[in-house]
């Protein structure tokens, strides 16, 4: 069976919320599987750092999406506000094996009704702000949290390792392993103690 995996662009997402997870599937893709993006309308998406991109596809010639990654960023409180996006991912995710989020697109996922009953997270700086949202369980001090086919990572780079997770379940642990190493994704950042 083939998978695609769709990552989901809008202006002001964080680069490294899609970035890190498009590095991780298109490393660990395998023959027949795609993995691109996917923006409401062509033309360029200016990221919260100023990287400029052309997404592959927009929201109605999507090809069908497998795994849905969906970014976090500034740019995420509008978009939670955006019917377009929201009856995008909604629609979309009701046929998704995987639904995730880096950082605050759990937001996203959220307006969207798909955490509704959950377990979840989002970068330390804005778990007051999806607490405020109801009928969710709001985990903090963790990567990632898994709860049924929804993924939600905190912050940034801790969407590496919940699209290493993603693919150890969908082409199993020693593929993932593979593709860590592939990445040389050995993270000892410098400064890592507080004092």
């Amino acid at each position: 069976m083939a998978h695609s995996t769709g990552i989901v662009l809008f202006d002001e997402a964080e680069e490294l919320d899609w970035a890190g997870p498009l590095e991780v599937f298109g490393m660990a893709k395998m023959d027949g599987d795609s993995v691109f993006t996917v923006a409401e309308n062509e033309g360029v998406i200016t990221g919260w750092n100023g990287l400029r991109v052309l997404p592959d596809h927009t929201f109605a010639d999507a090809p069908t999406i497998d795994i849905l990654v969906v970014p976090g960023g500034w740019g995420t409180r509008r978009e939670a506000a955006n019917p377009a996006m929201i009856d995008f991912v909604r629609s979309v995710a009701s046929g998704c094996t995987w639904v995730t989020s880096v950082c605050t697109g759990a937001l996203v996922l959220a307006h969207a009704g798909l955490l509704a009953g959950k377990r979840v997270t989002t970068h330390w700086a804005a778990l007051d702000e999806l607490r405020a949202l109801p009928d969710m369980e709001v985990i903090e001090a963790v990567r990632y949290v898994r709860d049924g086919n929804v993924v939600t990572a905190a912050g940034v780079s801790a969407g590496i390792d919940m699209a290493l997770w993603v693919v150890g379940q969908v082409y199993g642990i020693d593929h993932a392993r593979v593709t860590q190493y592939s990445m040389q994704y050995d993270p000892s950042p410098p400064y890592a103690a507080f004092t």
